[in-house]
């Protein structure tokens, strides 16, 4: 019987994100979560943006004249990166819960994380040789 006290709230938000001593098909949960949190993060940045619309022609374009140089091209490769991740460990998530594949989960896991280096690369190098 455990004795210690329950865990406060901050512990137990960086316990759901902590991969020591976790099992492949938690890593790719974690991962997951990661990936959603990122993506949720870039849809309120994107919201934001698109405000700028309200604001007029001049602010649009200023923040569009903002964007346009390498560091936030790479910001984009990034979010579409996350994309990928989180798209592909869904279905192999869903997969794996519907019981199809549950004895690969690691290879499902490599598979994935393959894809999407793939599928990164390929998008990144039309980024950039634009």
């Amino acid at each position: 019987m455990d004795d210690s006290p329950p865990a406060t709230t901050p512990v137990r938000i960086v316990r759901w994100f902590d991969p020591r001593g976790r099992t492949v098909n938690a890593l790719g949960f974690i991962l997951n979560r990661i990936t959603a949190l990122g993506l949720t993060l870039y849809l309120v940045l994107h919201l934001g943006m698109l405000s700028q619309l309200a604001r007029g022609e001049a602010a649009y374009d200023g923040f569009i004249n903002l964007v346009h140089n390498p560091i936030f091209t790479f910001g984009e490769v990034l979010v579409v990166t996350a994309g990928f991740i989180h798209g592909f460990n869904g279905i192999r998530i869903a997969l794996t819960s519907l019981g199809i594949g549950a004895r690969y989960q690691k290879a499902m896991l490599v598979l994935v994380l393959c894809l999407a280096v793939i599928c990164s690369l390929f998008f990144a190098y039309k980024m950039f040789s634009v």
